[in-house]
């Protein structure tokens, strides 16, 4: 007796919309890791507990390096949840409306580089306005998203 397949997610688009929010999702991971290893490398911690499990409260420091690498690694995890988060939402509803394929695609693929370009931005410290242009191009297919979910649901307002 062969058993039967498991069932398979038959919305493309929510399961493209589901890739590229794993693929955001796991670049935030990476900025935390990132920012514990660092302050690994360099001994300097901003917790005293972290200090003593490391070595010592002489390691509960600020190192000049560490807290230029931190911010910008906090302004870059803290801009990811502004706009990932929203994303999440707007992406998940959108997918509900049964959008082309194709055209989900590209919303959720520009959304998602504009984003990695970002971080890369912000970590490398590159010129301007790189890393405004990267925001800006991400945020158009979230804008349209938007304009789409408010079209479709204005009917039941």
């Amino acid at each position: 007796r062969v058993a039967p397949s498991p069932r398979r997610m038959e919305n493309t688009v929510f399961m493209s919309f589901a890739f590229y929010s794993t693929i955001l999702i796991l670049k935030m991971y990476v900025l935390a890791i990132i920012t514990g290893q660092v302050r690994l490398r360099k001994k300097a911690f901003a917790n005293p507990e972290d200090a003593l499990r490391n070595g010592g409260l002489q390691y509960y420091r600020e190192d000049p390096d560490v807290e230029r690498n931190f911010i910008s690694l906090f302004r870059a995890h803290r801009n990811d949840m502004e706009n990932i988060f929203p994303f999440l939402f707007l992406g998940a509803v959108y997918s509900l409306l049964d959008p082309s394929p194709a055209v989900a695609r590209i919303h959720f693929f520009i959304f998602c580089v504009g984003r990695i370009v970002h971080t890369i931005a912000y970590l490398l410290g590159l010129k301007a306005p790189t890393r405004s242009v990267a925001y800006s191009v991400a945020q158009l297919p979230c804008f349209s998203m938007a304009l789409q979910i408010l079209l479709a649901t204005s009917p039941y307002w």
